[in-house]
């Protein structure tokens, strides 16, 4: 995709580094995470605090040349929507074998070099994240990729979605689930503004392949 222009920054940026919004049939603010709807659309940074300034400052309605507004929350909103999506690859990947749970198998999935990121719920223990790097660390030493770490949901979050109990560490595979997962982990992970441990690593996620 070419270039398109943040209305917040008004400067022109890779398609993949922004967010699509367009006006809703009801006149509020849409995010187009996939792209596809119809009509005229608008392109903001895709990162929590432009949006927030986009809704604050109603940049929308110029944007798209209609009275339009943006719902009271819109960053919250596709906060929502990015980690739904990464919550449910994450389900798909697990379902597809792409993805290894607790810390024995996070760990020799790491030093294995099967695992291409690594999710640690909030609750994580120090102990149990600083063995983990430890491995990750391993790797990079014996001249194997960075292994990024993520930190984005709650171990009731990730339970859920991947179908167990009390999850505290996962690895992700390098298989087709696997990365369409980690894009999405990405795209959340640059809403939020949080950068993983190793961001310059992770080169298979963009916010454009977000669905």
């Amino acid at each position: 995709m070419n270039d398109r222009t943040c209305i917040v920054t008004r400067t022109a940026r890779p398609a993949e580094d922004l967010m699509r919004f367009v006006a809703g049939p009801d006149g509020m603010v849409v995010p187009d995470l996939k792209r596809n709807l119809p009509g005229r659309g608008c392109w903001v940074t895709a990162d929590r605090a432009h949006v927030d300034q986009a809704a604050r400052k109603n940049l929308f309605a110029r944007a798209l040349k209609t009275a339009v507004k943006p719902p009271a929350d819109l960053g919250g909103m596709v906060d929502d929507l990015l980690a739904r999506a990464a919550l449910g690859a994450l389900g798909l990947a697990r379902k597809a074998g792409a993805v290894a749970l607790g810390a024995a198998k996070v760990e020799a999935s790491v030093r294995s070099g099967k695992a291409v990121s690594v999710l640690h719920a909030r609750e994580a223990s120090e102990d149990g994240v600083r063995k983990i790097a430890s491995a990750r660390r391993s790797v990079v030493h014996l001249g194997g990729p960075e292994v990024p770490a993520y930190k984005l949901f709650s171990e009731q979050e990730l339970s859920l979605a991947l179908g167990a109990t009390n999850v505290i560490h996962a690895a992700v595979f390098g298989r087709d689930a696997g990365k369409a997962a980690l894009k999405r982990v990405v795209a959340l992970e640059r809403f939020r503004g949080d950068f993983a441990e190793n961001p310059a690593a992770v080169a298979l996620g963009t916010a454009e392949d977000v669905e």
